[in-house]
């Protein structure tokens, strides 16, 4: 059974949906900073349509756990991050506190632990 035969699990659906949305919001904001102005809106849409590949990859692989919780890392980095940015530009006034800084190192700490799955060796 290929790849494209085989269902998809609970979490990788759920990777797959966020991978759309990332996809589909980017599109919209790169249209909106074109359109709109804003310091960060091409920043934000840079970063959603970068990382879509990602969730969908990870969705439809069926990765291993490691994997699942590095998407999940990148997905809550992702969303302080980007909501900090699109805070400033639209309400003019911060998410929170360091949501920006957090968010950015939690986007670091995502990448390293995709990295980190690549060393484990897979149950037999």
């Amino acid at each position: 059974m290929s790849t494209a035969e085989q269902p998809i699990s609970g979490s990788g659906r759920i990777l797959v949906f966020v991978g759309g949305l990332c996809g589909a919001a980017g599109v919209a904001l790169s249209a909106a900073a074109a359109h709109l102005g804003g310091a960060f809106v091409g920043t934000v849409a840079s970063f959603l349509l970068m990382h879509a590949p990602v969730f969908l990859a990870i969705g439809l692989v069926g990765a291993n756990r490691i994997l699942r919780i590095a998407s999940l890392i990148l997905l809550v980095g992702l969303v302080l991050f980007c909501g900090d940015l699109l805070a400033r530009d639209f309400l003019g006034s911060r998410l929170f506190p360091m949501s920006a800084p957090i968010g950015g190192t939690l986007l670091i700490a995502g990448w390293l632990a995709i990295a980190a799955s690549a060393l484990v060796r897979p149950r037999s």
